[in-house]
């Protein structure tokens, strides 16, 4: 083999490494772009189980505490609130979802003046769903920001920035809720 013959073939496999290279790091954006729409998902499912258990708490708590409006009005209007931007990117939608959070807690807190309200079977197995479905919220929310930061910081080194940039790859939001009292699952109290 001659120089030249050897100059192209390194040459040839320089190209063939770096366009394997290319290929193998688009594709773990692409893999990590559908993790996080999927993790996204998941959380979006939890958030919207809270919302279907927000009318039966409602309708539990109306029963024995008919004289509470203001604090069943406000979670209702939460859990409206939050509905209305179900679609909305998940940095947007924390500040809804942490208010009917919120809310949530306000209404359960409410419930501890009631001792047979307490006591009421339906009022308890509610109450654990509640703070089950909290904890799923914040396990999913958790696998969630996960993901997009490891996506995020794929984007901020070097080279994959490069490969990230070319191919229009995007930052992703995480999903915080802002009022660090929410931020707790409710507490249940079996008494």
């Amino acid at each position: 083999m001659s120089t030249g013959q050897v100059a192209l073939v390194a040459a040839v496999g320089l190209i063939a490494l770096a366009l394997g290279s290319l290929a193998v790091s688009y594709n773990r954006f692409a893999r990590q772009r559908t993790l996080i729409d999927e993790s996204w998902g998941q959380t979006d499912v939890e958030l919207t189980r809270r919302h279907d258990l927000i009318p039966n708490l409602v309708a539990t708590v109306q029963g024995y505490a008919a004289h509470e409006r203001a604090v069943l009005e406000a979670v209702t209007r939460a859990r409206t609130e939050a509905e209305a931007h179900r679609r909305d990117a998940p940095r947007n939608r924390g500040a809804y979802e942490g208010v009917l959070g919120g809310a949530v807690t306000d209404v359960l807190a409410t419930a501890e003046a009631y001792p047979d309200l307490k006591a009421s079977r339906s009022f308890l197995a509610l109450q654990d769903e509640l703070t089950i479905t909290e904890d799923r919220i914040a396990a999913a929310r958790r696998f969630y920001n996960g993901n997009v930061r490891a996506y995020n910081t794929r984007l901020a080194v070097f080279p994959s920035n490069l490969v990230g940039r070319a191919f229009g790859f995007a930052r992703r939001d995480f999903f915080e809720l802002r009022d660090p009292a929410v931020r707790v699952a409710p507490t249940v109290d079996p008494s």
